[in-house]
């Protein structure tokens, strides 16, 4: 009952925040309400387990996952503040930042919320929560495709280049930016 209060508290807030984006289906903000709810459900359904046998494999996996995705999304921000020179909001950026982790992924933002949702999973998997786990990607490859071709629209060929040069949310070696000077 006070996992469903919360979750219920939570999503009321998330609704509040996202509430024009969910006006517009062809906006990021309307799928990305779908991952922040999808995070939200993953922590709220394994919340009693956050702590449990702190030494599992799982457990360690979870907190490194957990504490990559607050590193990346510390780095991403400061880079979209000072690089990418917002109005406004962060996200509402003048200049396409293509330094530091942005250099090799075009959205270190989203793959940091990826790696929260799959942190919160570890903690304690079920079918259940590897369900919601596959709508968080889902709605994250939906939010970042949305993003993009508002990206194409705002920054025109030099968004199209970047995205031939970057992945969407996961380096790999020897992909397109990895070890390109720039």
């Amino acid at each position: 009952m006070l996992e469903l209060s919360v979750f219920a508290v939570a999503s009321a807030g998330i609704v509040a925040i996202s509430w024009t984006s969910l006006a517009n289906p062809r906006a990021h903000g309307f799928y990305r309400f779908f991952a922040f709810e999808s995070i939200l459900a993953l922590v709220v359904l394994n919340a009693r387990q956050w702590f449990s046998h702190p030494f599992a494999v799982r457990q360690i996996l979870s907190w490194m996952l957990l504490a990559a995705s607050a590193a990346l999304a510390a780095h991403g921000f400061h880079l979209l503040r000072v690089v990418g020179k917002p109005e406004g909001r962060v996200e509402n950026t003048t200049r396409l930042v293509r330094v530091g982790a942005y250099r090799h992924i075009r959205h270190p933002l989203y793959c940091a919320l990826l790696l929260l949702g799959l942190g919160a999973l570890l903690k304690g998997p079920s079918l259940v929560s590897g369900g919601v786990a596959l709508v968080m990607v889902g709605a994250l490859i939906a939010t970042a495709r949305a993003e993009e071709a508002e990206n194409l629209a705002k920054f025109g060929d030099a968004y199209a280049a970047y995205m031939k040069d970057t992945r969407m949310f996961l380096p790999f070696p020897g992909s397109r930016a990895a070890g390109r000077e720039r």
